[in-house]
């Protein structure tokens, strides 16, 4: 199982704008692309990816299940309606979009209802976002060691998040970084800009670049072409044992989301 590093993610796009930005993002070059079935533009994420001309062979699609369609009865059926929007025969990675302790379905029964998909053949691989240590034992539980390919969680330099990323690494499960730049707090911070203007870079590259570093994978969107072709040149930065050590310090437990109902206790 493989998670490419670096993919483009439509939370908050929809209608024209989602179309414009993947089309965009994959005409400079992206070939990942995160979607979910509550931003409501996987229609629009489907007819961007067909306008593009590109083989689905050569793209990776992520969606995520609502809490909504948790139940056994109603995964799979909402995983083949997402399938229809985006316009293909199959996802490469069906994520939990919350564990959602408490809405009335098991853990135990909506990870089984994936696995289910995963044997179908409607995705490739099958993943977990938001989770924590426990909750992500508990899936490893229910669908077998190996069988959980990523774990999309909030990061950013201001929220390291050391404990549940060191557990994930022990287990095999590719983290995800998601808010990596923390809505763009992080792109005013005075050690991340002494640290672009040394490599000739953008903050916002060299907060990329801090996840690639440490083995993430990460998933930003933009609206702007410039910054999508901008944000893809992290790959490149090689950041050194210094600048990893400044961006260590600047962890401050700066959390963005957790929606009450849906988050787990955070570890």
């Amino acid at each position: 199982m493989s998670i490419p590093s670096f993919g483009v993610g439509t939370f908050r796009l929809t209608g024209q704008t989602v179309i414009d930005s993947v089309r965009n993002a994959l005409d400079v070059g992206y070939r990942a692309i995160d979607t979910a079935q509550i931003y409501g533009n996987e229609a629009e994420v489907g007819q961007a990816i067909a306008d593009s001309g590109i083989k689905r062979a050569d793209l990776f699609v992520t969606t995520k299940i609502w809490t909504d369609n948790y139940a056994k009865s109603k995964l799979v059926p909402s995983l083949r309606e997402s399938l229809d929007k985006l316009r293909t025969d199959y996802v490469d990675l069906t994520l939990i979009h919350w564990p959602a302790p408490g809405n009335g379905v098991a853990l135990s029964e909506y990870m089984e209802a994936l696995a289910e998909a995963k044997s179908l053949g409607l995705t490739r691989q099958i993943g977990i976002s938001n989770f924590n240590i426990e909750l992500t034992k508990q899936a490893i539980d229910v669908v077998g060691k190996g069988e959980i390919a990523t774990n999309q969680i909030e990061l950013s330099p201001y929220l390291q998040n050391h404990k549940l990323t060191a557990f994930l690494k022990e287990q095999g499960i590719t983290v995800t970084s998601y808010m990596t730049l923390a809505y763009g707090k992080v792109l005013k911070d005075p050690v991340l800009a002494k640290i672009a203007d040394k490599h000739q870079a953008t903050v916002a590259q060299v907060a990329l670049a801090w996840a690639l570093h440490l083995g993430y994978a990460v998933i930003p969107s933009s609206t702007k072409r410039e910054n999508l072709a901008s944000n893809l040149l992290a790959r490149d930065l090689k950041l050194d044992a210094d600048d990893m050590a400044q961006i260590a310090a600047l962890e401050r437990n700066g959390r963005e989301v957790s929606p009450e109902g849906l988050a787990p206790v955070w570890d």
